[in-house]
């Protein structure tokens, strides 16, 4: 009877079905609204959001417990939340002068300005302006005496200051009034240069956060800075002050940390991987000695990649090592272990010196820099500040050696990312912040997407252009001039220095008077560019559009290449600077190749393909698509020129026009160029640098008929039936003995090699 009355209440229990528990529905935010990540079950996060101006309170998440009870950050389940306003913190105190108006805090939108008593000179911004953030816009104000080693450092904001000396040795010390958290440094000391040490203190509330508008120019200057201070070709901005630094011989161990924790969506998990992709793209664009190391943390780290893995200095394989993370790593279970990740990195940097062995010095000159991105506070493992020092430690970070390690410690969420947290893991280097809190993802990534600004490269590194969204298209192209005689417009072409354009032949056959002519190069300060004259212009010899008349070619275009030598000297700017041409030790270092590589090792790397991607600049200043045609895909082009009676209507053989000194494109989804667009570069991308590869030169089809009224758009027409679309362009690499003879002074040349 016992069995068979267990298999009747098996059999009973079977029939039944269980529901697990929900969550509440009732979780409403007044005035603003809320996400969840997996409905109303059992670990799903609840996140709320506010317009603009205001923020959730009390809390900004709920997670769904498997009780089916909410659980609420530093605030009961049952706590309704609301949007407030965001307000910004008030003056505590203005030294020698006066403020207005006098709150408790300001509203966004509210002003708060400065006043100096006699004697006294303003520093910083006579009027503040309180933004949506919660933070104040412009610069501590501070009426300074001028007396003192240092000047004065001010009062920021929010902050209380004690400390009234400021002379070699005399130290300040800041705290924060009630409820808001201080980021920077609470001592400050002055400095035998005249520099206060570490990072001015802000008081912020709980909820404030950084526009990326903000943080891009902070990370930008480092890492500009760091590319820079490692090309042989540049040189450093004295007024940079102190920025990661690393010598021509010396390396770079970069170190980056991904949060992958439950609170993190997989939309916002492929954004980390994305910016950390950007980081690794931008660094390995320059000449830079850096192994990367990766990590992934929730409850426990996971290392994806090793400095001391071979691996760890090829581009290629570490963007394949973060593209192969898989979103919610069941290695790394739940919750947020920021000690355990920086512990890993600890692990990495002792395995690393072992290797050294005796070798200490060698050692002691590589230099660290950890990029943590996170959504929010560490709940497990300890606190992460004793895993810093503990890296510090071995690093022997000390007095004079501060500048070998740098932490910066990037928060992306508005309210559960902990400020006190991240400004205790974040660098405190001299005018620095290493600390900062992003709103989402999408500023993240925006912030990594602007990081590097060109304009701050004051040599003629080649190749760079700023692809961000916010870029002008002059940005964009920065080597792209226009090359006009009197007020038309007939050609273009491309800075490949300072002070000297390479553009086409042609484009002087009726107008040989360079004296009439100008060369428009970017200039940010005006609209239109600036007009540079030209001193001397070299066309080649064998340059000679009638040469095969008698051959049934009316026209040829053979060496239709031309050096133009500007009177003076082209500033270098975000707005013009120079393409990277093949076969130079500029092009070598931006390809990332060996010193010992070859004009040849140039030509097969870019243009030993069947189909290659490639660009060229329209009329209206647009990046156009084309895809070149070489190895079997070349005899399309032949035949094309072959069937063009109405051009060659006598021609015999098609490789008398098409010689090999030429680049083809065409058809399919390729831009054909215009009139008016000779001369211009055609280049392709690699590594975030670019390099011309050809001049553009001439086409059996011209697209452009006409301009629209809007914007002053250009017009490309498709060819009417019968007829096909191909356009030639002169091979840079085939006439290197030309271009060397000019340049040999002007430019660093490869050896040619075996095949070139």
């Amino acid at each position: 009877m016992g069995l068979l009355l267990a298999l009747l209440l098996l059999s009973l229990y079977a029939g039944l079905s269980f529901t697990a528990p929900s969550c509440s529905r009732n979780v409403k935010i007044g005035g603003g609204n809320f996400t969840l990540s997996n409905g109303w079950a059992p670990g799903s996060l609840l996140t709320y959001t506010c317009p603009l101006g205001r923020y959730p309170h009390p809390v900004s998440s709920r997670l769904c417990n498997s009780n089916g009870q909410w659980k609420s950050p530093g605030a009961s389940g049952g706590t309704k939340a609301i949007c407030k306003s965001v307000r910004c913190p008030a003056p505590v105190t203005f030294e020698n002068g006066v403020y207005n108006p006098r709150l408790n805090s300001h509203p966004v939108g509210g002003n708060v300005s400065f006043e100096c008593e006699d004697g006294y000179i303003l520093r910083g911004s006579p009027m503040r302006h309180c933004r949506a953030n919660g933070m104040w816009d412009g610069e501590t104000a501070i009426c300074d005496s001028g007396a003192g080693h240092c000047p004065d450092p001010g009062i920021p904001i929010g902050t209380v200051r004690t400390g009234y000396r400021f002379n070699v040795g005399d130290r300040v010390k800041y705290h924060c009034s009630e409820k808001l958290i201080m980021i920077g440094s609470e001592e400050r000391e002055c400095q035998a240069n005249g520099v206060w040490s570490g990072t001015e203190p802000i008081c912020r509330s709980s909820y404030s956060y950084d526009f990326p508008e903000d943080v891009a120019p902070v990370l930008d200057t480092s890492f500009s800075q760091l590319l820079g201070a490692t090309n042989p070709l540049m040189q450093k901005l004295g007024n940079l002050g102190r920025r990661i630094q690393i010598q021509r011989s010396g390396h770079l161990n970069l170190y980056l940390l991904l949060d992958s924790s439950q609170s993190v969506s997989r939309e916002d998990f492929d954004i980390f991987k994305e910016s950390a992709q950007l980081m690794v793209d931008r660094i390995f664009s320059f000449d830079v000695n850096v192994s990367v190391g990766i990590v992934i943390f929730a409850k426990n780290p996971k290392v994806i990649l090793s400095v001391t893995h071979k691996d760890s200095r090829e581009e290629t394989e570490i963007a394949k090592k973060l593209d192969e993370i898989k979103y919610g790593d069941p290695d790394i279970g739940t919750g947020t272990n920021i000690y355990g990740a920086l512990m890993q990195i600890y692990v990495m940097m002792n395995n690393e010196m072992a290797t050294y062995g005796t070798r200490h010095k060698e050692w002691e000159e590589i230099r660290h820099a950890i990029i943590l991105l996170t959504d929010g506070k560490s709940n497990m493992g300890g606190s992460p500040k004793v895993a810093v020092e503990q890296i510090e430690e071995v690093l022997n970070i000390r007095s004079g050696r501060k500048d070998y390690l740098d932490i910066y410690a990037i928060g992306v969420g508005k309210l559960d990312v902990d400020w006190k947290e991240l400004n205790e893991l974040g660098s405190k280097k001299d005018g620095e912040r290493h600390a900062f809190i992003l709103p989402d993802s999408k500023a993240l990534l925006q912030v990594f997407e602007n990081m590097l600004d060109v304009s701050k490269f004051v040599d003629t590194i080649c190749g760079v252009g700023n692809m961000s969204t916010n870029a002008s298209s002059q940005e964009r192209t920065p080597w792209h001039v226009t090359i006009k005689p009197s007020s038309k417009e007939t050609c273009r072409g491309t800075l490949i220095s300072d002070q000297w354009v390479l553009t086409a032949a042609h484009c002087f056959h009726e107008h040989n008077n360079t004296k009439l002519w100008r060369v428009i190069v970017g200039d940010p300060k005006l609209k239109r560019g600036r007009e540079m004259q030209i001193d001397q212009q070299f066309i080649p010899k064998e340059y000679n559009v009638y040469a095969k008349k008698k051959q049934g070619i009316n026209e040829f275009y053979g060496s239709d290449i031309a050096l133009l030598k500007l009177t003076e000297k082209v500033k270098m700017s975000s707005h013009a600077r120079p393409i990277c041409l093949p076969c130079t030790m500029g092009a070598n270092l931006a390809l990332r190749r060996s010193p010992a590589s070859t004009c040849s090792d140039h030509e097969n790397e870019l243009l030993k393909k069947n189909k290659i991607p490639a660009h060229f600049v329209s009329l209206d200043d647009q990046i156009m698509g084309i895809v070149l045609k070489e190895e079997n895909e070349r005899t399309s082009c032949l035949q094309a020129v072959s069937q063009a009676k109405n051009l060659f209507p006598n021609l015999t053989d098609v490789k008398e026009v098409v010689t090999d000194q030429f680049l083809c494109s065409g058809t399919g989804n390729d831009a054909s160029p215009c009139k008016g667009e000779s001369g211009g570069a055609v280049f392709l991308q690699k590594r975030y640098r670019y390099f011309q590869v050809g001049v553009v030169s001439w086409g059996l089809y011209n697209p452009c008929s006409s301009k629209t009224t809007d914007q002053n758009k250009v017009k490309r027409n498709p060819p009417p039936a019968g007829n096909q679309a191909r356009d030639f362009h002169i091979n840079v690499f085939q006439l290197q003995p030309w271009l060397r003879q000019h340049l040999k002074n002007v430019l660093h040349f490869l050896p040619l090699g075996p095949t070139s």
